[in-house]
């Protein structure tokens, strides 16, 4: 008996509305949650088998979870039975270390660590420098650093709020209203510009969607409607995007390019069909400059290799092509009208993972071909925990690496010439792959500064995964942009090490400023121009 089923052409948005309406029903929260889940599956499997190149292989390790998410060597050959010898490098982007790898700790942090903490100085109730000492009656006491601490931890809304009720009086024979004046620190508008800082980094940087936080909002009893946070973020997008741009304009004098992307949905262009394009995605660009990474986001119908020709169209004529990473997809490189010259390398870190994938398969070839990438990434690391240049990191990987990886070509060459794999299996196509791309896998062995893999890039991309697995999809391209706006303004503060929250609010606060001389207010250099700024109205009063 043939079981036959009718097919019935649904679109994604219309599955996920219809997820929403049910919430609406009988559903428990737990069964709410769970039917989420299971449209969110359905969808990403579809938006796979659209994808050439997906394998049975890679349903099952998504939809069955076979194999863990760590690929670090150790861990890969344990899996397929088998003990490798080669320890993973300390800072190894490849090879991440193991739990067992990390010093034991109990987890909590000192009070140094607390960088952000409103600071309480008190004094001794008693005493004070220079006094006598009411120990010995003989000596003076005198400062002494550092002070003891105590952190104190308090629980608040995210979105805090005041109410103030200013008093009124009426006259009783003419009626006139007398009302209180509000405090001057008050201000004139409704949401401090620390609001749409703290919905931005939890909406854009954190993943949570706008109704979660007007459920907690709504749960501590300051209410916070989904469209007010939307209309409070939408308007700042709009103030400070020329700090997204002048990260642009920096971003395309990089000497590293990183660039990837994800799938995500835009209902508004899914309905549009872009150019006759089916996908839509959110490129993540990343570039390396003067020693600082800058991220950058961008949401639509065009492909990674079109957006960097977006960025790179900002770039000085008179620099050199830059060195540009990414993985084998045509769509990454730049050769879009207009076209830009970049130096290619491939990431090694896409290759490998072919490896690991047929590793249960394959488990003593693949060992070699793990065994020896781990070395080459172990001399990666070694040099830069040594801190070389990029002329003398090039040298080491010339002496150290480039021996290992004519061994392994002539290797991967010879399992092919001699038949000794068949081409079609797994283990087949992994060497045909890294065979094909050889010269763009190595581009470190010929230029200096070329990195080893993707993997920052990857790590940016995650923000835009987040995203998605939280929000589900961005409704209309405006929301699209401002995601993308806030998402390089918080990735890039994070690369920078400057606190995200601040960033934004500071650009708020200082938008005239922003808009003048938007260079002056990047992640990196902000707290100078804010030093100025508060500065600038003392210098004014000093006497001549």
């Amino acid at each position: 008996m043939t079981l036959t089923i009718e097919t019935r052409d649904v679109r994604m948005d219309d599955l996920e509305q219809l997820v929403e309406r049910a919430r609406q029903g009988a559903l428990s929260d737990s069964e709410y949650e769970t039917l989420k889940a299971v449209v969110q599956t359905l969808g990403h499997v579809a938006e796979l088998l659209a994808t050439h190149g997906t394998t049975l292989a890679d349903l099952r390790r998504l939809l069955l979870a076979q194999q863990g998410t760590t690929e670090n060597t150790r861990t890969v050959l344990a899996r397929a039975g088998i003990a490798g010898d080669a320890e993973p490098a300390s800072g190894d982007s490849s090879d991440p270390p193991t739990p067992r790898d990390r010093p034991r700790g109990h987890g909590r942090h000192g009070a140094d660590a607390f960088t952000g903490a409103r600071r309480v100085v008190i004094t001794h109730r008693h005493l004070k420098a220079g006094d006598h000492c009411p120990g010995c009656l003989k000596g003076k006491i005198y400062g002494h650093q550092p002070p003891a601490r105590l952190v104190r931890l308090i629980g608040q809304a995210p979105i805090a709020a005041t109410v103030y009720e200013l008093e009124k009086l009426r006259c009783n024979l003419c009626g006139e209203v007398f009302t209180a004046e509000a405090p001057p620190d008050v201000g004139s508008d409704k949401y401090d510009a620390t609001a749409a800082s703290m919905i931005a980094v939890l909406k854009y940087g954190a993943g949570m969607p706008f109704a979660r936080l007007a459920g907690l909002q709504q749960r501590v009893e300051i209410p916070l409607p989904e469209a007010t946070q939307w209309e409070i973020v939408h308007d700042v997008a709009m103030v400070i995007q020329p700090a997204f741009h002048e990260l642009l304009r920096h971003a395309a004098q990089g000497e590293v390019v990183y660039n990837d992307d994800t799938s995500v949905p835009v209902l508004a262009l899914r309905r549009e069909r872009v150019d006759g394009r089916t996908g839509v995605f959110t490129s993540g660009i990343v570039s390396t400059i003067d020693g600082r990474q800058i991220a950058l986001y961008f949401t639509g119908g065009k492909h990674a290799g079109e957006n960097l020709a977006t960025v790179l169209a900002h770039r000085a004529a008179t620099l050199p092509p830059p060195i540009q990473m990414c993985d084998a997809l045509a769509r990454n490189l730049p050769t879009f009208p207009p076209a830009f010259e970049t130096i290619v390398g491939y990431c090694l870190a896409h290759a490998r993972r072919r490896f690991v994938n047929v590793t249960p398969a394959f488990p003593t070839d693949c060992r070699y071909v793990l065994e020896t990438l781990g070395a080459v990434y172990q001399v990666d690391a070694q040099a830069r925990a040594q801190g070389l240049s990029p002329e003398a990191r090039l040298q080491r990987h010339q002496a150290d690496s480039a021996p290992r990886l004519v061994e392994l070509h002539v290797w991967l060459a010879t399992q092919l010439d001699e038949h000794r794999i068949e081409p079609n299996s797994g283990l087949g196509q992994a060497i045909s792959y890294f065979l094909k791309h050889w010269d763009r896998l190595t581009l470190f062995l010929r230029v200096p500064g070329a990195p080893l893999d993707n993997n920052i890039c990857e790590r940016a991309l995650k923000k835009a995964i987040l995203h998605r697995k939280n929000a589900l999809f961005f409704k209309t391209t405006t929301g699209a942009l401002v995601g993308d706006i806030y998402m390089s303004l918080i990735h890039t503060a994070d690369l920078a090490g400057a606190n995200a929250f601040d960033y934004l609010t500071a650009l708020q606060r200082h938008a005239a400023e922003l808009t003048q001389a938007p260079a002056a207010w990047m992640p990196w250099n902000y707290r100078q121009s804010l030093a100025q700024v508060n500065a600038a109205p003392i210098a004014s009063e000093a006497p001549p």
